[in-house]
């Protein structure tokens, strides 16, 4: 049975994860990333290892020493939690944050793997195991957007992208093509409430990939959450890029957003109209 060793961050993908990764014969070896992964992640992997997620070194070494050549990262990582005192970095971090031409996401990930390979693990693309998860193109849910909001998701989209590439976030929030918020450092859901609140109830969400997204990590994710946030701030549609991003209990957010009235759309890159 060929080993897949599963780096957990926080939310619900890492269990997903899990499940396909078995589901195709791999026997799972999970790294819970401490303070973030969730512990029901231990009933649905082979093994798993709480570690800090600062003990670089601690990751890598557990990884090797289980025999352990291919790995998945799953799971969001805050960046804002090297700003914070839940990290406790060990050498082997401190040295890798030293290299970084900046404290970008694309930096930090893309060295992280460059890490693992000198130490014989490749790291997987998490779309691999999340087959069923991607965001199909069309209406999800019963209603789809009005014209003019499709006019927003058409003037958010090229401001989405261009964030992006810039690697400052992944979600813009409009309304009437206006934009009330740009995903910074405090992520996806803060975002929606923060802009959300500014445009007074009616808000258009749009989140996608990165021109240059690496399918290694960091790939859109949308779940529960990113729902809850919306209603709480009476939002009205959600556009997700289709094919690269992935949706979580994609029924029960259908369910859940026709009842609040909320559009779930899955857009295909430069299809907006």
């Amino acid at each position: 049975m060929s080993k897949l060793g599963l780096i957990a961050g926080n939310g619900e993908l890492p269990l997903a994860v899990a499940e396909e990764a078995r589901a195709k014969g791999y026997e799972v070896i999970a790294i819970g990333l401490e303070p973030l992964a969730d512990k029901a992640l231990a009933s649905a992997v082979n093994s798993i290892r709480w570690i800090n997620v600062g003990k670089l070194g601690d990751i890598i070494g557990h990884l090797k020493r289980s025999g352990v050549s291919e790995a998945v990262m799953a799971g969001k990582v805050p960046k804002s939690l090297l700003y914070k005192s839940k990290v406790t970095p060990d050498l082997r971090a401190i040295k890798l944050l030293f290299t970084l031409k900046d404290k970008s996401d694309d930096s930090i990930l893309l060295t992280i793997a460059k890490e693992l390979k000198r130490d014989g693990i490749t790291l997987l693309n998490t779309t691999d195991f999340t087959t069923n998860l991607l965001t199909p193109e069309g209406v999800i849910t019963a209603e789809g957007p009005t014209e003019n909001e499709w006019k927003d998701i058409a003037f958010g989209w090229e401001i989405a992208k261009e964030i992006g590439r810039l690697d400052i976030g992944q979600t813009v929030v409009i309304k009437n093509q206006a934009v009330m918020a740009v995903e910074a450092i405090e992520g996806t859901d803060e975002a929606i409430r923060r802009g959300g609140t500014l445009a007074g109830g009616g808000a258009v969400v749009i989140k996608v990939s990165k021109p240059q997204q690496d399918m290694r990590f960091d790939v859109p994710v949308v779940g529960p959450e990113t729902l809850m946030s919306m209603i709480a701030v009476q939002a009205r549609v959600l556009a997700v890029e289709s094919q690269k991003s992935i949706l979580l209990q994609r029924a029960r957010i259908a369910s859940e957003a026709d009842k609040a009235g909320i559009s779930i759309v899955g857009i295909r890159s430069k299809n907006t109209s």
